[in-house]
């Protein structure tokens, strides 16, 4: 029974409705707490109300992930906005909120579908700070990005996150990333990583985390955690049994991950770190420069632990490139009669950086370890673009529980429906959330166990689930099929 928003109590089956109540039939289905998603980009997209996850049962959102957040802005709007459109979809909007409590504020009142938190982007507040410059901040610039730190927590941020593949938080010295945790610890917000690698580095990445979560005392959730390329497969029983030896050490370590074998991302992700300072203008002169960019080559060649045949365009800034997208870059190249790399950095250029990827990552059964730990959240990480999404965007949530979930049996269905209601609420202390229990909010999805199943596909993604038959918020109905 719901009154006010909130679960008021809860009635045997055979008990007669209140008067007054209204009652919705729901023979067959199943009720669950509304899908709570803790690593998505929907920042600026969610406040228009976008029903890609609406439809599929999401009723709070986690944002601000990856180094990546609408705020702090500062006296660099313009900058912000160009170091986080790519990931947040923004488009031509001159956004700039300039601190959590002024996007917190318009997020609660233009999405109205959603419960949204964010986390403060570790790259966000450097560009803010400092712009897109690498390397160390000066002290000033330091104790500056601290404050701003500061006050994003005292104003309802969520916690922060670090996106240590992207420019130009990558270029934090250690000291950086452990006093951001070292605060994030007193003031007690968790901290978000996308670690510096997902592939041949990806111990020592996990191991950096695991010393910074230890002399801090902070509360870390790696980010989206996987084995990217075929060669670095085997690493990932060794990277689960790191982060389960350092529970039992006490350091206060999870990890989330989302249900597909490929990820998505900018192309970007691809060059080595130091062709991206200085932002989009400086990167096209270094891959214009003859020198330059035969030594982006020859990093790329070594460093990348995919194919090009693994690595799909999903979506180009300009019109003219939009027929590449769905493609492989080394059938693209193939066609162009050029090298995928040299394919890839021309694009880049003509792109000015504005291409977005899916790229084929992780074996099946690693992704079955992932989400059947014991310390995983599932996630969706979906982010928008100017072309074709990753199906993960509209479909992450009936995927787990239709195909993983009921056809595979990877997880029971109320464990897989835990991995995205209750874990997520307590791991991330979003209170009265995740719950069916008297006092927690009425943020409800009523599913069939039979059907429900996500009809997105990686060459139409952008299509609804079935199965889900009503989504609500605070009792109201928000969203059906």
């Amino acid at each position: 029974m719901v009154k006010d928003g909130r679960i008021e109590a809860l009635l045997p089956a055979d008990a007669a409705a209140p008067a007054g109540c209204s009652v919705v039939e729901s023979q067959g289905l199943a009720l669950a707490p509304g899908f709570i998603d803790v690593h998505s980009h929907s920042d600026i997209r969610l406040l228009h109300r976008h029903p890609a996850k609406t439809d599929q049962g999401v009723t709070a959102e986690v944002v601000g992930n990856c180094g990546f957040s609408a705020f702090p802005c500062g006296a660099r709007a313009p900058e912000v906005r160009a170091y986080s459109n790519a990931i947040l979809s923004g488009g031509e909007e001159a956004w700039e909120w300039q601190n959590a409590k002024a996007y917190l504020r318009d997020a609660e009142s233009r999405s109205a579908n959603c419960h949204v938190q964010s986390l403060v982007g570790h790259g966000t507040l450097r560009t803010a700070v400092a712009g897109a410059r690498q390397g160390a901040l000066t002290a000033s610039e330091l104790d500056q990005s601290l404050g701003l730190l500061r006050e994003s927590f005292e104003q309802g941020a969520t916690g922060v996150s670090t996106g240590l593949m992207y420019a130009p938080g990558s270029s934090a010295p250690r000291e950086e990333l452990l006093e951001i945790c070292r605060l994030s610890a007193r003031m007690d917000k968790i901290c978000t990583t996308h670690m510096r690698s997902y592939s041949d580095d990806l111990l020592a990445s996990i191991q950096e985390q695991l010393d910074l979560a230890k002399e801090s005392g902070c509360r870390l959730q790696i980010s989206h955690l996987q084995t990217v390329g075929r060669r670095n497969w085997d690493k990932q029983a060794r990277a689960l049994e790191l982060l389960e030896q350092a529970r039992v050490q006490g350091i206060d370590v999870e990890f989330d991950s989302y249900p597909y074998l490929a990820g998505s991302t900018v192309m970007t992700q691809l060059l080595p770190q130091w062709t991206l300072d200085g932002g989009a203008a400086a990167m096209v002169a270094r891959l214009t420069d003859v020198a330059q960019r035969q030594q982006i080559q020859r990093e790329m060649r070594t460093a990348m632990p995919q194919r090009w045949s693994d690595i799909f365009v999903a979506g180009t800034g300009s019109a003219k490139n939009e027929p590449l997208v769905g493609k492989d870059v080394e059938t693209l190249a193939a066609a162009a009669g050029k090298d995928p790399g040299e394919f890839a950095l021309d694009l880049l250029v003509e792109e000015e950086g504005q291409v977005s990827i899916v790229s084929f990552n992780q074996s099946e059964e690693n992704l079955r370890a992932l989400l059947t730990h014991p310390l995983c959240t599932v996630i969706s990480d979906g982010f928008y673009v100017k072309g074709r999404p990753h199906p993960r965007l509209y479909g992450t949530f009936p995927s787990l529980l239709g195909d993983m979930a009921r056809d595979r049996g990877w997880l029971t269905m109320a464990e897989a429906v835990y991995r995205i209601t209750g874990k997520p609420a307590e791991r991330f202390r979003l209170s009265g959330r995740g719950r069916i229990a008297p006092g927690y909010l009425a943020d409800l999805v009523l599913f069939d166990p039979a059907t429900i199943a996500s009809r997105a596909t990686y060459d139409d993604p952008e299509q609804a689930p079935k199965g889900i038959h009503a989504v609500y918020r605070g009792g109201e109905r928000i969203g059906t099929h």
